[in-house]
């Protein structure tokens, strides 16, 4: 150490951080550099898939914040016409609406099969599948938005409105967080209205083999009931590949449970195949109760699941079906 010392200082011309690594390789010889290098780029390659299936989601997070920029921007630029007009946020309802179905489109090959199962005008409660993260269904408002012209109205979890500058988008696209008169005044306003009965629950928990976690609930089919509009069911194949919870983990299954706090890791974003199914509407009966009609709608919500979704479900799988046109194999 010594010698490298004294020929450091006896090169005045060197420059102090080049005399420093000069030292340092001296020190720790240029054979063991290597290894270390070697060492770290062993370890980036092993990790790497690791580091990316959770990297990805926060890029729909940063998504979705882009998309609320994008709305404030869109509201100051547009603040006098909107004393005047009542349809002003239809623009930036449809432009956000083609952003995202346009990364549906390339990201996941988004298809619907059953869209014409959809009234053109009228009511009607969609009762749908959770996700780990629904894209699934922000793909679907999207698309309906440009296909039929119309916004469907959403039952949203209240932490959805607790999360920081989310409240813009949520008003724009009509989430709702309840209560129950609220969702049978916009089915009598003749708005569509979307809800999962798993809600949270289904997304953190359920898993591959997408069983529905909807306990006893029987609100939604009430809903349906003092609305009297029928009930369609929705289904969207390999949902649960493109994006996975680690619901397994017990603290976390604690914390939901004692707390109602959805901290769960969620991993993914794979360019999996999407597409999402309409069941034959379920019309309304006078005469059935709320727990005959969620009865009669988890079995259809099942049957498409059966028919559409190979159990488990497998991200392999589901990628290669980008490149083919084939559904479920029996």
């Amino acid at each position: 150490m010594q010698v490298g010392n004294g020929s450091c200082m006896a090169e005045p011309s060197l420059d102090y951080l080049i005399c420093l690594t000069k030292l340092f390789v001296d020190w720790i010889e240029l054979e063991n550099v290597e290894d270390y290098l070697n060492c770290v780029a062993y370890l980036l390659w092993v990790f790497t898939p690791l580091i990316i299936v959770f990297i990805l989601p926060f890029f729909f997070i940063i998504f979705f914040y882009l998309s609320i920029l994008f709305l404030h921007v869109y509201k100051r630029k547009n603040e006098l016409k909107e004393a005047y007009s009542n349809s002003i946020w239809d623009g930036a309802r449809k432009t956000l609406a083609t952003l995202w179905d346009g990364h549906a489109t390339i990201w996941h090959g988004y298809e619907i099969h059953g869209l014409e199962k959809l009234p053109d005008d009228g009511p009607a409660l969609i009762v749908y599948y959770h996700g780990a993260l629904p894209v699934d269904y922000y793909y679907f408002v999207s698309r309906v938005i440009l296909l039929k012209g119309r916004t469907i109205h959403s039952v949203g979890d209240h932490f959805l409105f607790k999360i920081p500058g989310f409240k813009p988008l949520l008003e724009l696209f009509n989430v709702l967080h309840g209560p129950k008169e609220e969702c049978v005044k916009a089915l009598r306003n003749g708005h569509l209205l979307a809800i999962s009965p798993g809600g949270v629950r289904e997304a953190l928990f359920s898993n591959e083999n997408y069983i529905l976690l909807w306990r006893n609930r029987t609100g939604f089919a009430q809903v349906a009931i003092d609305a009297k509009v029928p009930i369609i069911p929705m289904f969207t194949q390999n949902v649960r590949e493109g994006f996975r919870s680690l619901g397994c983990l017990r603290f976390s299954r604690w914390l939901y449970e004692r707390f109602k706090i959805p901290l769960v890791p969620v991993y993914g974003g794979f360019p999996v195949k999407l597409r999402t199914y309409l069941g034959d509407p379920i019309p309304y009966e006078p005469n059935v109760t709320a727990t005959e009609l969620a009865k009669k709608t988890k079995h259809s919500v099942q049957s498409l699941i059966i028919k559409n979704q190979r159990i488990p479900g497998n991200i392999f799988w589901a990628l290669l079906e980008r490149f083919h046109t084939g559904h479920k194999e029996d």
